[in-house]
């Protein structure tokens, strides 16, 4: 068994870590220079906010189609702190009195500040706490508001591609995609992309956008750095489950990595498109 998870791990290595959007994201490696005006700023931050909204769908669906009360724990982990859910952290008595102490200010709000480890069983819930509503902060300052945010009418067909690729796979009911989607996203989402984000939009913010929010971004380069250190404990958790098929969790997980691609795709297309960039560029 030992040496078939060895095997494994080398198609993973193959199939997901060399993928494309893994290791040369065209948009991203381009954004990260922040050579971009505050029109694409704002058209990316429309779109981000879609794919973020849209996202609570497929974390509910993982939920609801969670093999095990513990899968689905785990899932409800993801989604009650996105709603606004604050992690707590586990510890003594003492830690969890201070912590739950500092919850209770305004500031625990702020995403540069709440705790982006531990557990949201008996977290304190904050509406402000949104990831969303820390997106409509970034968007007040470009002239976006709550309209202008998060709803599916606004996503282009790349971002509701994506959307629903992750609904249909990060959030299926069959084991093995499941499970397939949510190592490659885990993945992608830990392979670099948020820190080429947050040193794009500094550039713009120290240009032109100086009240900037940033922390939305920041928070998630933290959280995702975190996640990195246990994926890998987890595939092997998951090898073993009596449900496992290696092939089916591969083709899901490859499937997801092109939804995730047709996104930033997308939006390198519409920056080119506006002029913001030449395609020989990237």
């Amino acid at each position: 068994m030992a040496r078939n998870f060895d095997g494994f791990q080398e198609r993973i290595k193959k199939e997901f870590l060399a993928h494309p959007v893994v290791t040369a994201n065209r948009y991203c490696r381009w954004f990260q220079h922040g050579d971009f005006s505050v029109a694409h700023t704002r058209h990316f931050v429309q779109q981000f906010s879609v794919f973020s909204n849209l996202f609570l769908l497929a974390a509910l669906n993982r939920v609801i189609n969670a093999d095990s009360l513990e899968s689905a724990r785990e899932s409800k982990e993801i989604l009650m702190n996105e709603l606004g859910v604050i992690y707590r952290k586990r510890g003594t008595d003492q830690a969890r009195a201070k912590e739950e102490a500092r919850v209770a200010a305004d500031e625990a709000t702020d995403p540069a500040l709440v705790s982006t480890e531990g557990t949201v069983e008996a977290g304190t819930f904050r509406f402000a706490a949104a990831h969303f509503e820390w997106l409509l902060k970034i968007g007040d300052v470009l002239g976006l508001g709550f309209a202008d945010l998060g709803q599916r009418r606004h996503g282009t067909k790349s971002t509701l591609f994506f959307c629903d690729e992750l609904f249909r796979l990060y959030g299926s009911a069959d084991y093995n995609e499941a499970q397939g989607a949510s190592f490659a996203v885990e993945n992608w989402a830990a392979a670099g992309f948020w820190r080429e984000l947050v040193d794009g939009l500094e550039v713009i913010k120290k240009r032109e956008l100086p009240g900037l929010p940033l922390a939305f971004f920041t928070f998630h380069e933290k959280i995702e750095g975190q996640h990195r250190e246990h994926t890998w404990d987890e595939l092997r958790e998951c090898y073993h489950h009596e449900k496992f098929d290696e092939e089916a969790f591969l083709r899901a997980g490859v499937e997801m990595l092109g939804g995730v691609k047709a996104f930033w795709d997308g939006l390198l297309a519409d920056a080119i498109k506006a002029g913001e960039v030449e395609p020989v560029a990237v």
